[in-house]
């Protein structure tokens, strides 16, 4: 596996094989899954493809349309639970700025990510924060309050979009 074709959050605004990052992820959801005891069902599994295809957050109702295209049904808990699965396994993130979904680029690793959202083409880079939630806790742990979950996200323009090449 070419490890920078996953974990590069750099890769999200270039071009790239995105066929290849979609093999590799799925390739590691079937093992995580698997090594669980979870099961990645046919809709499940198209649900990660679709969202693997670029690196942009997608809503439910824009994953379901691709879905009932694919036969798997027009229903919106069809896609809400393919998408709840792949959240609470670790394969996708949810983007709430966007109440929107994007494929996780470390899928089965402990990490805390910050998501780099472009706000004119919704392209998504997941990056590492882990110095963001030290911080983050350091500063909770000074109030009394136990952070359990964070989500960070930050709102600009992509180098494609801002007219910067990387």
């Amino acid at each position: 596996m070419n490890d920078r074709q996953i974990l590069d959050p750099v890769l999200a605004f270039e071009d790239h094989d995105h066929a290849h990052c979609a093999v590799d992820a799925l390739s590691r959801a079937e093992e995580i899954s698997a090594e669980r005891g979870a099961r990645l069902t046919p809709v499940r599994r198209r649900t990660l493809e679709i969202l693997l295809e670029s690196h942009r957050a997608m809503g439910a109702y824009e994953v379901l349309e691709r879905l009932a295209e694919d036969g798997f049904g027009n229903q919106p808990p069809v896609a809400y639970r393919a998408l709840d699965f792949l959240v609470e396994q670790g394969l996708a993130h949810r983007i709430r700025r966007l109440n929107a979904f994007t494929a996780c680029m470390t899928p089965g690793e402990e990490h805390s990510p910050a998501f780099f959202i472009c706000r004119s083409c919704d392209a998504v880079a997941e990056a590492p924060a882990g110095a963001v939630r030290e911080a983050m806790e350091t500063s909770a742990k000074g109030i009394g309050f136990v952070v359990e979950r964070m989500n960070v996200e930050a709102l600009g323009l992509c180098p494609g979009c801002s007219g910067e090449a990387l």
